[in-house]
């Protein structure tokens, strides 16, 4: 049975760093027969979607315990593993390129959950009158430092004939944008899900999308001592496998029934959440794959884009922290 533990941001990564010995465990107890010593620390993104999916299709009765930690971001997550608060996280492509910068991360992305890229844009507040891309130069934009809203806003820029150096660019957490954007501190906020969702019932207007932009591919990434576990790897393996059964299970007819939950969840009218779960699952329905080499390909695309902009010191090889340790164990799970 789940264990809910529901943390935010920096609070969280506080909370959990005393937790960061549990989450090791003696990996020499546990086999991938008998799970029941096995508990896993896993983070989510903006609410607990992962955990709510599970629930809903009955899924959420594992043999091993799990303990959800909320973020605002992928990019904490990373850092939660970093510090060994998190056993597993979910993040895009960009956070483990950061967390891995230094040489000698302590993790492997092991598996790829292919998922809409919706919801992902830049937003201008009601009555701006930007009206795309070439108009943000010279001004104040906020974005969400090393995450897909970090990306496509560079990505954007460079196909409207713009530099980053031509905006004002204004790193913000999810929250804080969406603040900042409603307070006039900033012009316009690159940013995705619900704080997207959030700002548009209260007028902003999208300027420009990731939609085209980014790849799909979300990443599971495994602390290093969850691959050395058989058990763990077995526990690691069945979660991220139940979460694609889930979707299956809501596509198949239930989609207005779960989005009542997400419209509890994100303070929305039920008849937009169901519109919203419903075009991004036709956009590219959520489910898990294994690694594979054009995954790889996607990501060192995305990390050559940061080092051009200099956000990265030099070239990142990413495949020295992918591991195809998990597929496996995933592929008998799906």
């Amino acid at each position: 049975m789940f264990r809910r533990t529901l943390l935010t941001s920096t609070a969280a990564l506080a909370v959990l760093l005393p937790l960061a010995t549990a989450c090791g465990g003696d990996a020499g107890a546990e086999s991938s027969s008998d799970l029941s010593s096995v508990t896993l620390a896993v983070g989510a993104t903006g609410w607990k979607n992962e955990e709510a999916v599970l629930k809903f299709a009955h899924l959420d009765d594992t043999p091993y315990k799990v303990k959800w930690s909320l973020f605002q971001g992928g990019d904490q997550q990373l850092q939660a593993v970093r510090a060994g608060a998190l056993d597993l996280a979910s993040s895009s492509e960009i956070p483990p390129v950061f967390a891995a910068a230094d040489g000698s991360p302590n993790f492997k992305v092991v598996a790829v959950q292919r998922g809409t890229t919706l919801n992902q844009e830049v937003i201008v507040p009601k009555g701006s009158k930007v009206t795309g891309i070439a108009g943000l130069r010279g001004k104040k934009v906020g974005y969400v430092q090393n995450t897909t809203a970090h990306y496509f806003l560079y990505e954007l820029l460079r196909r409207a004939g713009l530099k980053w150096s031509d905006i004002d660019a204004k790193p913000l957490l999810p929250n804080d944008g969406l603040a900042a954007l409603n307070g006039g501190g900033i012009d316009a906020f690159a940013s995705y899900g619900t704080s997207v969702i959030t700002a548009h019932q209260q007028g902003a207007v999208t300027v420009g999308s990731g939609k085209d932009v980014l790849s799909g591919n979300f990443l599971w990434s495994a602390r290093d001592n969850v691959l050395e576990s058989p058990g763990r790897r077995a526990a690691a393996a069945d979660l991220i496998a139940r979460i694609t059964k889930a979707y299956a299970y809501i596509r198949d007819g239930r989609e207005h029934e779960f989005a009542k939950v997400v419209a509890k969840a994100t303070h929305q009218p039920v008849a937009q959440a169901e519109k919203d779960f419903r075009d991004a699952q036709a956009q590219r329905p959520t489910r898990a794959r294994t690694v594979g080499d054009d995954t790889i390909a996607s990501q060192q695309k995305v990390a050559d884009a940061f080092t051009e902009l200099g956000a990265l010191k030099g070239k990142l090889d990413v495949k020295s922290f992918w591991s195809r340790a998990l597929d496996t164990d995933l592929e008998k799970a799906l």
